[in-house]
């Protein structure tokens, strides 16, 4: 099941992109501040840490593109929940992210807002530890992307999102509000 993913993920990404109704091909990089929190919790608490990816958009039409991603997050449990206080409950994830989306945007001059969703695999170590679930594992599972932001300026060339992969095989959602450039291709 994992290598028929990975496979099904790279035979879309390569037909896609030499597909001939693409109009534009640029490159988006994003970084930000990550974070990990459990799907099902009673208490209010996530992890914290770092988010990167790429992305290789490829433009269909103002309103919709493709894009395949590949990038990675870091978030470790700092033993406190979001108001300070100590716990024992953990979401944590050291991955590196793989899959393709597509954004649809509303065109408005220098403020596009957006949405994406996509489907991808997430290959790591992925830890919950909650009142409900104790998942500990070290692997390849699949995960659901979708994003909201903002493209920015007079050629939406800087993007501001908040970025979140459902991971549902380890009952968790890691994502980031991260910021990035695009770098036209053509």
């Amino acid at each position: 099941m994992k290598k028929n993913l990975i496979v099904l993920l790279i035979l879309l990404t390569s037909t896609i992109a030499n597909a001939q109704f693409i109009k534009e091909k640029s490159i988006n990089a994003q970084i930000g501040y990550g974070i990990t929190f459990p799907s099902d919790s009673t208490d209010d608490f996530a992890d914290e840490g770092f988010f990167a990816q790429s992305e290789l958009v490829l433009k269909i039409t103002n309103w919709v593109d493709f894009r395949p991603y590949a990038g990675f997050i870091i978030t470790n449990s700092n033993g406190k929940d979001l108001d300070g206080n100590p716990t024992n409950q953990i979401a944590e994830s050291q991955a590196f992210l793989l899959g393709v989306k597509s954004r649809i945007r509303i065109p408005i001059p220098y403020v596009a807002p957006y949405a994406e969703v996509g489907i991808g695999t997430s290959i790591g170590k992925f830890r919950t530890l909650t009142r409900f679930y104790n998942f500990d594992k070290t692997g390849i599972i699949y995960h659901i992307p979708f994003s909201l932001g903002l493209e920015l300026g007079r050629k939406h060339n800087v993007d501001i999102s908040f970025t979140y992969f459902y991971q549902p095989y380890v009952k968790q959602y890691v994502g980031a509000f991260a910021a990035g450039l695009t770098f036209p291709l053509n």
